[in-house]
């Protein structure tokens, strides 16, 4: 009797120790087997000493409701959190290999652009310094042309420089949509990401906004659903991200944690800006305005 009536109590410690088998099959067999015992426990004491058990219901109920759900939500929360350090390890790598990507990109640019404009440098300055008591003139010519082809290196450099390649919002919305499908939320898209008018500067801000306000939604909002909008319309550029999870505790929307301070930072700088809702769910609105981005265009220019 006292070891059945112990066993009622003692299977939520069980439960919790089954939650954390990381073997699914062997879960599903020791969780089946954990009820049947605990079932067993309660029916025998039941039968033979109901007056105590009576006396002990709503303990035994709490008990057995404990070895049904405990188990579950335990290894949920671990599947969760060992998906997150995945997602986290992922995100790491692909930031490793995007920045040699693009070292590599700009080496073979530098080369191109400025190897060979280098090396006929090289010559002509060489042939000059032969011909500049021989024949002046040209020596003259050469200077020239060496002259022009520095002119022609510089500004092939500009235009790299000034064309190197941010991140594209379109481009970012492929791995935001990568990442939700790893994390088992469903993904909608509404909108456009043809953008008309748009620097690659506010572009990049943008983008790199998105994918922060999307790692919180899989980090932190337990959410099953996600939509993404991105509109632009004769005032302002507008991207907002929609889910159906719990929302910011209490209500509190203020833009403290969660990489919200860096994003708003990051919108500041172009003028833009970031606001939180929720209700049934989270709602964030990402805001710059147009005028902004016609202004900053001719800036670049």
């Amino acid at each position: 009797m006292i070891f059945l009536f112990g066993y009622v109590y003692l299977s939520i410690f069980v439960a919790f120790f089954i939650g954390n088998l990381r073997n699914k099959v062997g879960f599903f067999i020791i969780y089946g087997l954990h009820i049947g015992l605990t079932i067993t426990a309660v029916v025998f004491g039941f039968f033979d000493h109901s007056e105590l058990y009576i006396s002990q219901l709503p303990f035994i109920v709490l008990s057995v409701l404990g070895v049904i759900l405990l188990p579950f939500n335990t290894y949920n929360r671990n599947k969760r959190e060992k998906l997150e350090g995945q997602l986290e390890d992922a995100n790491k790598r692909i930031s490793q290999l995007v920045i040699i990507e693009e070292r590599e990109r700009i080496a073979r640019d530098l080369h191109d652009t400025l190897g060979q404009k280098l090396s006929l440098i090289g010559l002509k300055s060489d042939l000059a310094g032969k011909l500049i008591n021989r024949n002046p003139e040209s020596a003259l010519s050469e200077i020239n042309d060496v002259r022009q082809t520095a002119r022609t290196a510089l500004k092939e450099v500009r235009e790299l420089v000034s064309n190197m390649r941010g991140t594209k919002l379109d481009e970012e919305l492929l791995r935001v949509q990568q990442i939700l499908k790893a994390a088992e939320i469903d993904f909608v898209f509404y909108g456009s990401t043809q953008l008309t008018n748009t620097p690659l500067l506010v572009e990049n801000v943008v983008s790199m906004c998105l994918k922060e306000a999307v790692t919180n939604v899989v980090k932190h909002s337990g959410a099953s659903r996600c939509s993404i909008l991105i509109k632009q319309n004769p005032e302002e550029l507008l991207v907002q991200v929609q889910d159906n999870g719990d929302g910011f505790p209490e209500g509190n929307t203020s833009l403290k944690g969660n990489g919200l301070v860096g994003m708003r930072e990051r919108l500041e700088f172009v003028n833009g800006s970031v606001d939180i809702k929720v209700m049934d769910g989270t709602t964030l609105n990402i805001r710059v305005p147009n005028v902004i981005l016609y202004s900053s265009k001719e800036d670049m220019k």
